[in-house]
């Protein structure tokens, strides 16, 4: 619903006392501004169009920013002119579209988020050694898509506990797990368990799939949620990541909580008789959709936000390869 932002709400004086919480960490993470960034220097090192096979991450305010400057956002391949460049997405993609790509000639920049590669050769390591894998994820999500493409004959998805019973394999001992990077960790493991349940001998990815960022903003919303009365995530419908935000805050004790791509979208009756709000954000959010939103909660009397940390970030991912080595020929590095 949208609400007009220049309508400030008066508060009944007998209200509860109000507080604003801001989770910390929140918004982009490391993969999701190396991806966004890869965009921004191939605009400006090879001039406009510069085409991004799907929503290069899933943002909708960031991919219409980006469009103005000049990309241009395809679904697939035969949308982009032979010998264009094209940048891959931070979700990744299978074989078969690399393989698209070189039939095209295209000149093609991988901004696939580090973590999510890292899924891929995990993949490609399991079947390599004849495992069975079983793949936790959502059905049509670009990275499952493409973790699935690098071994199409050995990965079968399994999107939660319900899906368990109907696995086949070919091999009861010989059976490896993996996961979309940005789900629920809760929700993760209690599909591991069930698997684990039929299939003793499971065996685990060398690491946690689940992405640092996404572990950190779920651990942060929980930090705040049981202190809430109503708690606002900011992220676009189709960001795995801030749905779950959403999910979580609720399973953590949270009064309510709803997911919102800007401060227009903030229904103004969720703020009835509510005290505390705490707000976060997913991590392909960028700050200012943030502030936005404590914005409107000031202007219709709630105090400034306190921030709760509880986690500290700092990892930074190289541009991609493709793109240094053209920016150190072009002088630009």
């Amino acid at each position: 619903m949208t609400t007009d932002l220049g309508t400030p709400r008066v508060l009944p004086s007998d209200e509860a006392e109000r507080a604003v919480l801001l989770a910390a960490p929140r918004g982009y993470c490391a993969g999701v501004d190396r991806a966004v960034v890869t965009v921004e220097k191939a605009l400006e090192l090879y001039g406009s169009p510069v085409y991004v096979r799907k929503q290069i991450v899933h943002n909708k305010h960031v991919v219409a920013d980006l469009e103005s400057r000049g990309a241009v956002f395809v679904e697939e391949l035969d949308e982009v002119p032979a010998g264009a460049t094209v940048v891959f997405s931070a979700h990744g993609v299978s074989p078969e579209v690399h393989r698209q790509a070189e039939a095209r000639s295209l000149k093609t920049i991988d901004a696939t988020c580090p973590l999510v590669t890292k899924v891929h050769h995990e993949a490609k390591r399991f079947a390599g050694d004849d495992y069975d894998i079983l793949l936790i994820g959502h059905a049509g999500h670009e990275e499952v898509e493409g973790t699935a493409g690098e071994a199409p004959d050995h990965i079968q998805l399994v999107e939660g506990p319900g899906d368990v019973a109907g696995i086949v394999v070919r091999d009861p001992t010989k059976v490896a797990w993996l996961s979309q990077t940005t789900l629920s960790v809760d929700e993760t493991l209690e599909t591991v368990a069930a698997i684990r349940e039929r299939f003793p001998q499971l065996l685990d990815p060398p690491s946690d799939d689940i992405c640092y960022a996404t572990q950190n903003r779920q651990l942060a919303v929980k930090e705040i949620a049981r202190d809430s009365d109503l708690v606002i995530v900011v992220g676009s419908g189709n960001s795995s990541n801030s749905v779950r935000l959403v999910e979580v805050a609720l399973e953590a004790g949270a009064g309510a909580a709803h997911r919102v791509d800007d401060a227009s979208e903030i229904d103004e009756t969720w703020l009835d008789g509510v005290g505390t709000v705490s707000v976060t954000s997913g991590a392909s959010v960028p700050e200012s959709l943030v502030q936005e939103v404590l914005a409107f909660l000031r202007e219709r009397g709630y105090p400034d936000a306190r921030a709760v940390h509880s986690a500290e970030e700092s990892l930074i991912f190289a541009l991609p390869k493709e793109l240094r080595r053209d920016l150190k020929a072009a002088g630009r590095s």
